[in-house]
């Protein structure tokens, strides 16, 4: 069936359609038809259906649902406008956008890569219908659809998607349900029901068609501030400064979708259900962004702001930069991103570097944040060139980099109430000041101004101005929103002081102290009596610490453990020195460098002793490589007890060396934190370096895979167009089938070269034919009919293209008319002859009657007409001579 669609006219200008997006990919047919088959026909909507489609063919998607829909199913043209109650579907190869009710077409750029054509059309649907829009996310692999589905909500849209259960493929709905963007999860037979019941409350209740409008009752009014008081009490957050435009419109969402008629059971409904609370919480928080939102403002922080802030910075500094109301991150990493693109473009000698403080009060969103995980349909928004910079393809989307995403400190944070961030270079807050009352824009403002240092840079959305407050900053572009701080001063007498952002300061390790130079080149034998007598104690041990040679008197150092004997540098080790020890040996063998332990003090026989230890990896001489010389020297104590002291002033004495000790051993314990934490470093940069190969392979092979997994979406949905068409084909076929056995004719399908093609039961009355005959030639089945000529005939027929009849005979005192046509197929091709046999034995026999009846008619005539020709002739021979007597007589 073919509809024509019709304009809108005036009165449905004046009364707008609810507009459904429906998009669906691999696995969507299906949903498609259980969808329409519960569509009514008087719903009261149009809806807009747009599907992963191969562009280089066409699509049977308008006959295949029209089997099932009982509303008008049409394709898309250019400048299409929309009527309630008909279904329009997107044709291949066209993005699909709505413009004031009218449907327009656009072709993708050809540098866009995998299209998404459901997130595109989603969010055009968003801007021109907002409150009555509604977007449908069926069956289908990847995420296109929750960027627009994020967009719908933003204009307090409705979003539903069909249950994963119920999905042939469920990546796409889930995505939506995954992101919390789903208002309604169910099967595709029963979102046609909830789409009418949630438009039918809506317009039944009403629409505020501005933001800034009032609620229209005192009751409205009432019911806004008890609503509002049970979600402070349930969230902490208090929303009563938001504008009541604004909260009105999620509030009607929400009854609209539970289907509550007035507010004071939708009130009854958030104290009774604690979890609507928190649904509507982050409804009004409208937590929608994306990356590289109005690009002018990021072209010209890249081109003009960063190169000056990083021109002016000094060198090694920081510059500090808080995003406000972050959601799940988009802009602070895109703000990360266009200034490692401005210090690359425009340069950075001084090595100034970039922290940004990014808060939102949604938990959720802030904890999502931290991932950096973003869908793969971000590559709408994102250039291909920065997807390879900045981002890692992952399985099931894209991951920031760790050098972009170490620039960025997520945090939960009010920004009316909680402290805000100080000495800021850079401070952006897009979109958030437009839902809010002037009232509170006039108190965040200034404390914007006061959280910027001198020259700092404010940031707004582009719908969003400083209002009354242009005393405290001047526009850097008019149509960018970007200020600069002016320097006045703005505290107010009742506002406490800022406090300052505590930034962890690097630890600094203390100098290992280095062993002295040993003396010069002697003679072998004055170096010998050297050795003996003044050359420190040590020993040589392996890698795993056994020691293969003793140096001079390790007594004092090391002693025989008890019980089996174990000759282990750290099982010999005193009691205090082993923990120590063990950690500079193996940081030496790590570094492949000398290593120094600080002096530690342990108890020798009762007595304190002070030494410190010099551990060094051994390259040379060969015969010595792998191995270890670890060094014991001595050092004066650091507390000496005096000889007279008395008790007191020992146990004093002995306090004060165990803080020392306690000291070194902190400092110590210090240093060898810091060293493990490089040494971690070093090995994550390692280990990042190998990894960034893989990354390499990784991407190759996950763009592989997109590409791989776009075309196996347009196989399934042209495989199920395919399918309903052979289903639809055997239908026709079986129809065929019985129409042709109905007739009681003979029929006999032969191709071009006279093979059987395909027969009906009548004509096994004729000839010998089984189904394996299908494929040989018509000369090789035995036949009952008296009909030689039956392959010149058809070879005939081929040749001129002209019908034959011919009555022929059979067995059994049988005759056949015989018709021979030729077999054209719909594209008018000849493609082989069409015979049919038509009983016509009883006519012949009918006829022979009738013949011989008349036969014997004539006969009996024949007969009967002899006599009186011999009579008349004997008259007349007897007449000739009395004729003649007469006139004898009469001359007589």
């Amino acid at each position: 069936m073919t509809s024509q669609y019709k304009p809108a006219s005036p009165a449905a200008e004046a009364n707008p359609i609810a507009v459904v997006g429906i998009g669906a990919s691999a696995g969507g047919l299906e949903a498609l038809e259980q969808f329409f088959s519960h569509l009514p026909a008087d719903s009261g909507f149009a809806c807009v259906v747009v599907q992963h489609l191969d562009p280089d063919k066409d699509s049977a998607l308008v006959p295949l649902l029209q089997r099932v829909s009982l509303v008008p199913v049409v394709q898309i043209k250019d400048r299409t406008p929309l009527a309630r109650d008909h279904v329009y579907i997107a044709p291949p190869g066209f993005e699909v956008s709505i413009l004031h009710g009218v449907l327009h077409l656009l072709k993708p750029p050809a540098s866009q890569g995998p299209g998404l054509p459901i997130d595109s059309f989603f969010r055009s649907l968003a801007l021109d219908q907002q409150i009555r829009a509604a977007g449908v996310v069926l069956s289908g692999m990847g995420s296109d659809g929750t960027l627009g589905a994020r967009a719908l909500k933003e204009k307090a849209g409705i979003v539903l998607a069909q249950s994963p259960e119920s999905a042939r493929f469920s990546a796409m709905p889930r995505s939506v349900i995954d992101a919390s963007l789903a208002d309604i999860v169910a099967s595709p037979g029963q979102l046609p029901q909830r789409i009418g019941a949630y438009f039918t409350h809506l317009m039944r209740t009403g629409d505020i068609a501005d933001d800034e409008a009032e609620p229209r009752a005192e009751s409205l009014h009432s019911m806004l501030e008890k609503v509002l008081i049970l979600v402070r009490n349930q969230t902490g957050h208090d929303f009563s400064l938001y504008k009541k435009g604004t909260v009105y419109r999620r509030i009607q969402r929400r009854m609209a979708i539970h289907q509550i008629d007035t507010a004071d059971a939708y009130v009854r409904h958030i104290q009774d259900n604690a979890f609507e609370a928190d649904l509507l919480h982050k409804e009004l928080l409208i937590g929608v962004t994306c990356f590289f939102r109005d690009p002018q403002v990021w072209q010209q922080l890249r081109q003009e702001v960063f190169p000056r802030l990083i021109q002016d910075s000094p060198a090694g500094s920081a510059l500090r930069a808080w995003v406000a109301a972050c959601s799940t991150g988009e802009e602070a990493f895109t703000l990360a991103m266009v200034f490692a693109e401005a210090a690359a473009e425009f340069g950075n000698p001084h090595g100034v570097t970039l922290q940004i403080f990014a808060t939102d009060l949604e938990e959720d969103s802030v904890a999502s944040a931290r991932k950096g995980f973003y869908p793969e349909n971000i590559s709408a928004d994102v250039s291909p060139e920065r997807l390879d910079r900045f981002f890692t393809a992952v399985a099931g989307g894209y991951r920031v980099k760790q050098d972009i995403r170490s620039m960025v400190v997520f945090a939960q944070q009010s920004i009316a109430s909680d402290p805000p961030f100080a000495r800021l270079d850079i401070l952006t807050c897009r979109n958030l000041l437009i839902y809010l009352e002037p009232e509170l824009q006039q108190k965040l403002l200034p404390l914007f101004h006061r959280s910027l240092n001198p020259g700092g840079i404010l940031v707004l959305g582009t719908a969003e101005t400083i209002g009354q407050s242009s005393d405290l900053f001047t526009p850097l572009g008019a149509k960018t929103r970007i200020y600069r701080r002016l320097d006045v001063s703005t505290r107010p007498a009742n506002l406490p002081p800022y406090p300052e952002l505590l930034m962890p300061t690097p630890a600094h390790s203390a100098s290992p102290r280095q062993p002295s130079p040993g003396t010069g080149s002697l003679q072998v034998l004055a170096d010998q009596v050297l050795a003996r007598k003044y050359a420190p104690a040590a020993v040589l041990v392996s890698a795993q610490g056994d020691i293969v040679y003793f140096s001079g008197k390790t007594g004092k150092y090391l002693e025989p453990a008890a019980g089996k004997a174990n000759l282990n540098l750290f099982a010999m080790a005193r009691a205090g020195l082993s923990q120590p020890l063990s950690e500079v040996f193996y940081r030496a063998l790590r570094q492949k460098a000398a290593a120094v332990l600080d002096p530690v003090t342990v108890d020798v026989d009762g007595k304190p002793l002070a030494f410190a230890v010099t551990v060094e990896p051994l390259n040379a001489p060969e015969s010595l490589q792998g191995l270890v010389l670890v060094v014991f020297a001595d050092v004066p104590l650091p507390f000496a007890r005096p000889a007279s002291a008395g008790a007191d002033s020992e146990a004093g004495t002995d306090h004060e060396r165990q803080v020392s000790d306690l000291l070194r051993e902190l400092a110590r314990s210090r240093e060898e934190h810091q060293a493990t934490r490089n040494e971690m470093q070093a090995a994550q940069e390692s280990l990042m370096s190998a990894n960034g190969e893989l990354q390499s392979a990784n991407e190759e092979l996950t763009t592989s895979c997109e590409e791989m997994q776009s075309i196996n979406e347009e196989l399934q949905t042209v495989n199920a167009e395919l399918q309903a068409r052979v289903d639809a084909l055997a239908r026709a076929s079986d129809d065929m089938e019985n129409l042709l056995n109905a007739t009681d004719i003979a029929t006999v399908f032969l191709d071009q070269r006279l093979n059987v093609r395909r027969f009906t039961t009548r004509s096994r009355g004729l000839f010998k034919l089984i189904a394996g005959d299908v494929g040989r030639p018509i000369t090789d089945i035995v036949s009952e009919m008296d009909y030689p000529d039956l392959a010149s005939d058809a070879r005939e027929v081929l040749r001129t293209l002209m019908f034959q009849e011919k009555e022929v005979t059979a067995s059994g005192d049988r005759w056949f008319m015989v018709r021979t046509m030729p077999y054209r197929t719909q594209d008018n091709r000849i493609d082989g002859v069409v015979i049919t046999f038509t009983d016509i034995s009883v006519a012949k026999r009918l006829e022979a009657s009738l013949r011989k009846a008349g036969a014997g008619t004539a006969q009996a005539k024949a007969t009967q007409a002899k006599p009186a020709s011999r009579r008349s002739t004997k008259k007349s021979g007897q007449a000739g001579p009395g004729e003649q007597g007469t006139q004898d007589g009469g001359e007589d």
